[in-house]
């Protein structure tokens, strides 16, 4: 499973023009699932980015968490983490999750996460989406359930 955290400012996706899923100070979390991953990879990746501290104190110093900013979450899949570009250039796909099984872990971890109290909003699974964000930093970090 792979993670992309974006700490943001605002985020917002849209679908068809409609937006559906818009956050203030937080993070755009993009989400890939591979046919490997479980509801127990998701609960060690979902706890990894709840406690990450990496909003600045009053010292500047990145010391905060999600909870400790009021931050909130905007959940987006993204199949294309997945992306194998070894060969030649048209990217393969292969490795991203079965749709189905993909969108079941999607959802498990929009679940989990609204436990755990963040304010959460989501993308469609499989669906044309345009994301738009105010990065703040700029400041991404890259979860890799294989390198956790």
């Amino acid at each position: 499973m792979r993670f992309v955290i974006q700490r943001v400012k605002e985020a917002a996706v849209r679908v068809e023009d409609n937006v559906i899923g818009r956050i203030g100070k937080g993070y755009l979390v993009l989400i890939g699932v591979s046919d490997s991953d479980t509801e127990a990879v998701a609960d060690k990746m979902v706890r990894k980015m709840i406690g990450l501290r990496i909003f600045e104190d009053s010292q500047g110093k990145t010391n905060l968490s999600l909870a400790d900013v009021e931050g909130s979450l905007l959940l987006v899949s993204q199949f294309t983490l997945y992306a194998n570009c070894k060969k030649g250039n048209r990217p393969s796909f292969i490795e991203a999750g079965d749709p189905d099984r993909a969108n079941a872990l999607y959802e498990y971890i929009i679940r989990e996460c609204k436990k755990l109290g963040p304010k959460v909003q989501t993308g469609k699974f499989g669906a044309e989406m345009e994301v738009s964000l105010v990065n703040d930093g700029p400041f991404t970090l890259v979860l890799d359930s294989d390198k956790l």
